[in-house]
């Protein structure tokens, strides 16, 4: 089974995504959104971005994650501005979700 996302509340008001494995087990949390159409775009952002987005690798050690792996991956300096310590909602999906509502 495919995995799934789950829209549920926030503890703060508004609403999360949570990005489920087909298994059942959280691979991500994203951004609290102000609404649920908010939240769908989200998903929908973030299913866009699965799909076509790059690996940016900004590891201590720059090494590939699976060796002959065929995933883009381009490295980046670390640290910056760019870093984010959160999951899916970092990404512009939810700030570009969030600004359309």
């Amino acid at each position: 089974m495919a995995g799934y996302f789950e829209l549920v509340d926030a503890p703060d008001g508004g609403y999360r995504i949570r990005m489920m494995d087909g298994a059942g087990q959280l691979l991500a949390v994203s951004v609290t959104f102000p609404t649920k159409k908010a939240a769908v775009a989200g998903v929908a952002q973030a299913r866009e971005i699965a799909g076509t987005g790059l690996i940016r690798d900004r590891s201590a050690d720059g090494r590939p994650a699976v060796p002959g792996s065929s995933a883009r991956v381009i490295r980046g300096r670390r640290g910056g501005a760019g870093r984010s310590n959160s999951t899916l909602g970092s990404s512009l999906a939810g700030k570009r979700a969030q600004a359309r509502t």
